[in-house]
C-alpha cells in the first residue's frame, strides 16, 4: 500500500476516535445532561486545523491524479472535493453554534443536537466512502511513478494532535482523549 494511503486510513482512524468521543456528548446531550462543550469545542477547533487544512488537501491530490487517469471511475466514486468542501462548511456551522452555546446564547437544544449528530454523521460516511470507494480506486490506477510525485508534493506536517509531537494548545485535549478512552475500556 502507498504510504500515503497508509498515513491517511492513520488519519481516518484518528478522526473516528474523535466523531466517537463527539457521539458519547450528543449522548449526555440527548439525556438532557450537559455535555463538555469546551472538549467540543476543542474537537471542532482542531477538525478546523489539521483535516481541513492538511489531510483533505492530500487526499483532494490523489483524487485529481485519480480523475485525470479514469474519469469514469472517478465519477462513479463521488466529487471527493465538492464532499471537502461541504464538510468545511458544517464544521464551521457547528464550532459557530457551540461558540453560541458557550457564550449562552439562547440556542434551540434540538438545532444544536441534529446540527452535531449531522456532522458526526457527515463525516463517518465520507470516511467510509474514502475507505471503500476512493482509496481503493486510487490504489488501484495510480501508478507508482503518480504515488512518487505525490509523495514530493503533500504537506508533511506533522498531526498536532495525534503526531508524535503534540502542539502545546492540544495537549490539554490529546490527556482528556486518552482518558476518555481509558475510561471507554474499562467500563
Amino acid at each position: 500500500m502507498p504510504r500515503i494511503l497508509r498515513q491517511l486510513r492513520e488519519e481516518h482512524a484518528d478522526i473516528a476516535r474523535l466523531m466517537d468521543i463527539l457521539d458519547r456528548q450528543l449522548s449526555l446531550f440527548a439525556a438532557g445532561r450537559r455535555p463538555d462543550y469546551d472538549l467540543v469545542r476543542r474537537i471542532i477547533a482542531y477538525c478546523l486545523d489539521y483535516p481541513a487544512e492538511i489531510h483533505h488537501p492530500k487526499e483532494d491530490m490523489v483524487y485529481r491524479i485519480l480523475a485525470e487517469r479514469d474519469a469514469e471511475l472517478a465519477n462513479a466514486v463521488g466529487d471527493l472535493q465538492l464532499d471537502h468542501v461541504r464538510l468545511a462548511e458544517k464544521t464551521r456551522a457547528l464550532a459557530e453554534a457551540v461558540r453560541e452555546v458557550l457564550t449562552e446564547e439562547l440556542v434551540d437544544r434540538a438545532w444544536v443536537h441534529d446540527l452535531t449528530d449531522d456532522f458526526v454523521q457527515a463525516c463517518r460516511r465520507h470516511i467510509r466512502r474514502e475507505e471503500q470507494q476512493v482509496f481503493p480506486a486510487a490504489e488501484a490506477v495510480l501508478t507508482a511513478a503518480d504515488w512518487a510525485s505525490l509523495e514530493t508534493r503533500i504537506d508533511r506536517r506533522d498531526d498536532p494532535l495525534f503526531g508524535k509531537a503534540v502542539a502545546r494548545h492540544y495537549r490539554g485535549l490529546r490527556d482528556e482523549i486518552e482518558a476518555l478512552e481509558r475510561l471507554a475500556t474499562e467500563a
